[in-house]
């Protein structure tokens, strides 16, 4: 790897980093009874409101509706995610300090795989929260499922749900283009041989 490969894989872990303090995502309703509006973050290790009463004023509102409450303690993804953001960080590292461009190429495919299983297994959370539903809430709607989007926004009731990258998904989805196009610099520089360590 030529020494600005490795700098530019140094800077791709330092950015990943920054989701350890900052939101991943984030999904913000607006409706009439809510002018300001009402919000979540999602976090590498919790979930909290974007106001200090939010997390709490939604579980309320999810009660009438059916939807079990948002219990960060209790998503298991919450405990490890942390683990593999750092184990990604590290790898990024010693990738940077071995030179390594198999171990480049590495890094890139577990960074895209955790991606991947990170979103899918995002979907399947918000299904079964929107999906689930106690047959014995006050207010039910025949056929209504309240999953949020996955990605972009949906009227849900009177509610409109945006669901977007927050600051620390931005620089996450940055460092993986970063990453992506140090491994493409450095396939071109080896040639035919593709990325391998050189």
């Amino acid at each position: 790897m030529t020494n600005r490969s490795r700098i530019l894989v140094v800077a791709a872990a330092l950015v990943l980093g920054l989701v350890f303090v900052l939101p991943l995502w984030r999904i913000d309703l607006n409706a009439p009874q809510y002018p300001e509006g009402i919000g979540l973050r999602i976090r590498v290790n919790t979930i909290t409101g974007r106001k200090p009463n939010d997390l709490a004023n939604l579980n309320g509102l999810n009660h009438y509706i059916g939807m079990k409450p948002i219990e960060p303690d209790s998503i298991p993804e919450l405990t490890y995610m942390p683990w593999i953001v750092a184990g990604l960080v590290g790898l990024g590292l010693v990738t940077a300090a071995a030179r390594s461009r198999k171990l480049l190429a590495v890094w890139l495919g577990l960074f895209l795989i955790f991606a991947m299983a990170g979103m899918v297994d995002f979907y399947k959370w918000g299904y079964e929260y929107g999906h689930d539903l106690n047959p014995r809430a006050a207010i039910k709607v025949p056929g209504m499922a309240y999953q949020p989007p996955l990605i972009g926004s949906k009227k849900l009731l009177n509610f409109t749900s945006h669901s977007w990258p927050a600051a620390g998904g931005w620089l996450a989805i940055g460092s993986l283009l970063l990453v992506a196009g140090v491994v493409v610099s450095e396939a071109r520089r080896g040639g035919a041989g593709g990325v391998v360590d050189g």
